[in-house]
């Protein structure tokens, strides 16, 4: 590969596949070339087993408003999220409309988002973010409740069997989705491949070393053969998952400096009994264990995949050293450098909380795992659910002046001061906010095209530079566009459901 490339795209995932789409999109003649160390793209952490898909709107979860030590709450992080999130089903409706997509029921199915607690303290608390929520444009419709057979009609499985003297209670929002973001990413590469990029897998990027004129010189190795070569990129993305910190560090650039990472495995209970299946229809997410991180939030989840539902519940929490599913065991210790080993030691001793609580998840039995399970569905039968290993998590560690090192949560962009490399490091809610990621990736690396770039944007993502929550009207028009393209009419709008038939596409 002796010519210089224009875009070169490490890692074959959701990232790369939307960074990808919008640079083709807004400079045709660019020539991008992708970079995937398995056998196909979308295997890793944008497979559909090894996440759960919720398309992460805060709509359901109770991690993005957290109370304060004295009760407090505030929506705004949870309105920043559904903001992002909008930004994701605007583009990705728009490439539905023009034929970058094909039929959106392959890639995003709807599913009403519940939230479910009991007990005094958890009810109270989740009325009081229904109160901050209920008013928000882009939270218009959520339902609260305490009462059990309201919840029974919402979704069957999560009364049966429990006590009546059980506080609990319960919010919904029929705008919720469920994204096979594999799926997706596939659809992507296949429009750009078509376009003329270039997809190459079974390849590994194991060197990357800026050149005297400012190109990038990117390391390869064939895992079929083993065979090298090597890349010349004026512009290189990091989207490799956990496997971009590594190739951040190997770059030399000084904004890596100070950051680590700390893997978590997680793992699913399945079941794809139909019975079972039919009874259950939502995303339903709890409150997280005490110590347990952000992604750790239990969830009971309708999931479906190649048209198929079936249910999750979890994640379960467990360590490895590994930062890729498919990964080595050599991959945090080959990470630990001079410059992090410092802040690694200091959010560690933090967050001892974690650690504490990842050794309890290692160790938890199957008797353990399905008690959990019951706390959501009391009448869960052993028989139906197994064991399925999900993918692989890196928590972000990275220096604070303050504290020396901080555990960083959600996804961390990191940028050279140049503007010729940018990576990704962190997880949830990562890909649903791809499309807000790769924006922000514009406005660093790419400031002085922006000026050009904006209305072909714009015309992509047309809130784009606004907040749609502040102003009622738009988020009602954007809601009600993406959900009637994408064909997530939820059967409780008849209003959105006479509209999609007008426009032929319900």
């Amino acid at each position: 590969m002796t010519k210089t490339i224009d875009v070169a795209l490490i890692g074959g995932g959701i990232m790369s596949a939307t960074l990808g789409a919008l640079l083709h999109r807004l400079e045709p003649s660019w020539t991008i070339r992708v970079f995937e160390r398995l056998p196909e793209v979308g295997q890793e952490s944008s497979g559909p087993w090894n996440n759960a898909g919720t398309g992460h709107a805060a709509l359901c979860e109770l991690n993005y408003m957290p109370e304060g030590p004295d009760g407090s709450m505030t929506a705004a992080k949870a309105i920043d999220i559904n903001e992002q999130f909008q930004l994701s089903r605007q583009l990705w409706a728009s490439f539905v409309e023009d034929g970058t997509l094909p039929d959106p029921s392959g890639f995003i199915s709807p599913t009403p988002h519940m939230t479910l607690v009991w007990g005094d303290d958890n009810v109270d608390y989740l009325r009081r973010r229904w109160e901050l929520l209920k008013d928000e444009p882009l939270f218009a419709g959520m339902e609260y409740t305490e009462d059990p057979e309201v919840i029974r009609s919402w979704t069957p499985t999560l009364i049966p069997g429990r006590k009546k003297s059980q506080r609990i209670a319960a919010t919904r929002s029929t705008d919720g989705t469920d994204v096979d973001f594999g799926a997706l990413t596939r659809m992507l590469f296949d429009r750009l491949q078509a376009d003329g990029a270039v997809v190459h897998t079974d390849t590994t990027v194991t060197g990357l070393k800026r050149l005297d004129d400012g190109t990038w010189r990117l390391k390869l190795r064939r895992e079929v053969g083993l065979s090298t070569n090597e890349a010349i990129a004026r512009f290189v993305f990091v989207g490799g998952g956990g496997g971009a910190l590594k190739l951040l560090q190997k770059s030399g650039i000084p904004e890596a400096k100070g950051f680590a990472g700390f893997p978590i495995t997680g793992a699913f209970l399945r079941t794809d009994n139909p019975e079972v299946v039919a009874r259950h229809n939502a995303k339903v997410y709890g409150k997280a264990s005490v110590g347990a991180p952000p992604m750790s939030v239990p969830h009971l989840d309708t999931r479906v995949v190649d048209g198929e539902a079936s249910l999750l519940f979890g994640p379960y929490a467990g360590f490895s050293p590994k930062y890729l599913k498919t990964g080595s065991y050599t991959d945090m210790f080959e990470t630990i450098k001079g410059h992090n080993l410092y802040p690694m030691i200091r959010a560690g001793l933090a967050n001892l909380d974690l650690v504490g609580y990842l050794f309890g998840e290692v160790f938890a039995s199957r008797t353990k795992r399905l008690e959990a399970l019951r706390e959501f569905m009391p009448n869960a039968r052993d028989e139906d659910w197994r064991l399925i290993t999900a993918g692989q998590r890196v928590q972000v560690m990275k220096r604070d002046p303050d504290k020396g090192g901080v555990l960083q949560f959600g996804t961390e962009v990191v940028t050279g001061a140049d503007g010729t490399i940018a990576g990704l490091l962190g997880a949830s809610p990562g890909a649903s906010t791809a499309v807000h990621i790769m924006l922000t990736i514009f406005e660093r690396c790419f400031p002085e095209r922006m000026p050009q770039w904006r209305e072909t944007i714009r015309e992509l993502i047309p809130s784009y530079g606004t907040r749609l929550n502040d102003d009622p009207v738009a988020a009602r028009e954007s809601l009600e566009r993406t959900a009637r393209v994408l064909r997530l009419v939820p059967e409780s709008a008849p209003e959105l459901q006479a509209a999609a038939a007008g426009s032929g596409t319900a």
